[in-house]
């Protein structure tokens, strides 16, 4: 692949990933809005501890090895489902379902290209996979798009400053990195969650009685 070609499949892939992209992220919290409603999140150190958890131990994780396990060629119908089921709660699946069929239809107004819906994991590997970049690359920056929406939820309605969440979103490339690196490496059996605390605020999250996110 030529340099310019690479250069192309990269910005491919920042478009998809983007705030721009027409996969309705913005208004999905992963639970956010409950935990900071029930004010286990007040500052910006909390922020970033909620979030490095949910990446290293939760949804971040799994999403990660199942991107890796897609990315090698893995049976798509089979990865959907083990998705699904890892979903800890009717909204967190919602979520990632909602995300996956906004982003395979906004793919296909794109070029053309008719798929299935696929979880969003698996719906961004799927697409990535006709890019021939680095899974590493295309596992953490999907990882860093996933922890700057939840960031950008966490300014609107903590509130944080702007400043304060983009000190969190860049304390915690370190952390992306190192789980990019390892899911390379994972397998299912790799699969595994202990967000404990965060999963159990996307479930209250479903009886919040004013809501601004989705989930």
């Amino acid at each position: 692949m030529s340099t310019s070609e690479q250069m192309h499949a990269l910005l491919s892939l920042v478009q998809w990933l983007s705030p721009a992209f027409p996969t309705g992220a913005f208004a999905y919290s992963h639970g956010l809005e409950q935990a900071i409603a029930a004010e286990d999140i007040t500052t910006e150190q909390d922020l970033e501890e909620w979030l490095s958890d949910i990446l290293a131990c939760g949804a971040g994780w799994n999403d990660a090895v199942l991107m890796a396990c897609a990315l090698r060629g893995e049976a798509l119908e089979e990865l959907s489902d083990i998705a699904r089921a890892l979903a800890g709660s009717m909204e967190r699946l919602r979520e990632t379902e909602e995300q996956g069929a906004a982003f395979t239809e906004a793919r296909a107004g794109m070029t053309g290209e008719l798929a299935g819906s696929l979880p969003l994991p698996l719906a961004v590997a799927r697409a990535a996979q006709g890019l021939a970049l680095p899974d590493l690359q295309v596992i953490a920056l999907f990882l860093h798009s996933f922890a700057a929406n939840l960031v950008s939820a966490a300014v609107r309605f903590v509130p944080l400053g702007q400043a304060a969440g983009q000190r969190v979103l860049a304390a915690l490339h370190p952390l992306i990195g190192i789980l990019a690196e390892r899911a390379l490496l994972a397998t299912r059996e790799d699969l595994a969650s202990s967000a404990f605390r965060a999963d159990l605020g996307a479930m209250a999250h479903e009886t919040m009685d004013v809501r601004i996110f989705k989930t």
